[in-house]
């Protein structure tokens, strides 16, 4: 669905991997163009991967990943990014949204995607054009393996309410029609699908019927 990581654009290659760290320099590097990367900012950016389950990067990775999206022509470089700013308006629809009651586990790493996006304490500063908002992505894909389930089903949620609606006549935001009101809903919908599936692998003929005399 919409909230799968894997169909996205990647992020660059170097903020893959922990080891790519060790394999380079990591204190050579301290600029993205003309940025600066200020240490203190970093440290706070890795506290944050960290509460995340995600590894610490360093300032000669996110070095190397400025000059990788500087460096290619290709519309991806700024495409991965939007792309992970569209999952965290994701996230924000869902806290907001009144009708939803987000599960328990996700509400603290949604609530950190939404003040490092909306904060002004980000590590990457200014107006940079290619690497623009690179780390609000970081912090989106870091927390996405405890969002990504919980977002699937509020877009679920929002396809059938909406579906709801329209069969009532009335605007969404009119409509009572809350989580448990969607779980009854994907139960009915997925009942209806096994029954066109069943339908569609039968036939409605009958069988021919065994003869019950015989011609001497």
């Amino acid at each position: 669905m919409y909230a799968q990581i894997a169909t996205l654009n990647p992020l660059p290659a170097a903020l893959q991997s922990p080891a790519w760290a060790g394999s380079r320099h990591p204190n050579r590097r301290r600029h993205m163009g003309d940025f600066l990367i200020r240490a203190e900012a970093l440290a706070h950016f890795n506290q944050l991967l960290a509460r995340l389950q995600h590894f610490p990067l360093d300032r000669d990775q996110l070095a190397t990943a400025s000059r990788e999206l500087a460096g290619t022509a290709s519309p991806t470089r700024s495409a991965s990014i939007h792309q992970r700013l569209q999952l965290a308006d994701a996230v924000e629809r869902m806290v907001g949204d009144t009708a939803w009651q987000p599960a328990d586990e996700v509400i603290a790493p949604a609530r950190m995607v939404m003040d490092y996006v909306h904060g002004r304490h980000t590590l990457i500063t200014g107006s940079l054009p290619p690497v623009k908002r690179l780390d609000d992505a970081i912090l989106v894909e870091a927390a996405w393996p405890q969002l990504a389930g919980e977002v699937d089903s509020y877009l679920d949620f929002c396809r059938l309410r909406a579906i709801e609606a329209e069969l009532r006549g009335c605007a969404v935001g009119q409509l009572n029609f809350a989580r448990a009101d969607w779980l009854q809903g994907r139960h009915a919908e997925a009942g209806l699908i096994a029954h066109c599936r069943q339908v569609g692998e039968s036939s409605y003929l009958p069988t021919p019927a065994t003869r019950s005399f015989r011609v001497y």
